[in-house]
């Protein structure tokens, strides 16, 4: 894996998410980064440079902050980057199949997307995804209850999505988190 090239898709991500503050910026794709290593570190036979361009690049064509066309903010970087058309493609297939209200239901066909779709729903989960959650929210206007809706809706529903052996083990701790704190949230809220 060519150290030059993974600092160039961090540098790329930071320019593109700056001033992104709605849980999807560059520190996101940089967690989503990391976990996707530590994944493919137990996953014999991978490889390491797809998963590593593939998770940092999972965001650059959200159509929730781009109004992009077949993953354009990444086949520039690609191509820009001496990536040839195959791997290109490969790389776009894994950052398409990651998105949760895309691919509901649905496993990558690759180890490499499984992989990043593992990462990438990890920081849905946790501290980190409730922090995100009302991160949103607070961007979109949408009301603390809201939130609490989408725990229900998605977050909670994760755990069980999970891919790789590694993202279950990586996912429970953080799924057990999410019911304390709701467990709180239900608490302080209630109204007699």
């Amino acid at each position: 894996m060519c150290d030059q090239l993974i600092q160039n898709a961090k540098d790329y991500i930071a320019v593109l998410f700056e001033g992104c503050s709605d849980g999807h910026d560059a520190e996101h794709s940089l967690r989503v980064y990391a976990n996707a290593m530590k994944i493919a570190e137990t996953e014999p036979g991978c490889n390491l440079e797809v998963v590593a361009l593939a998770a940092l690049l999972h965001d650059a064509d959200d159509h929730k902050l781009f109004d992009t066309k077949d993953n354009y903010n990444a086949r520039t970087f690609l191509a820009d980057n001496g990536i040839g058309g195959g791997k290109t493609d490969f790389i776009c297939s894994i950052i398409n199949s990651v998105s949760f209200s895309r691919n509901r239901g649905r496993v990558p066909a690759s180890l490499e997307g499984k992989i990043v779709q593992d990462a990438d729903r990890l920081d849905a989960m946790g501290a980190v995804g409730i922090a995100r959650t009302f991160a949103y929210g607070g961007k979109h206007g949408r009301p603390l209850e809201g939130g609490i809706e989408h725990f229900h809706e998605k977050l909670l529903l994760l755990r069980d999505e999970m891919n790789t052996e590694t993202g279950r083990k990586m996912a429970e701790s953080r799924h057990e988190f999410m019911g304390e704190f709701l467990e709180h949230f239900n608490s302080e809220t209630s109204v007699e």
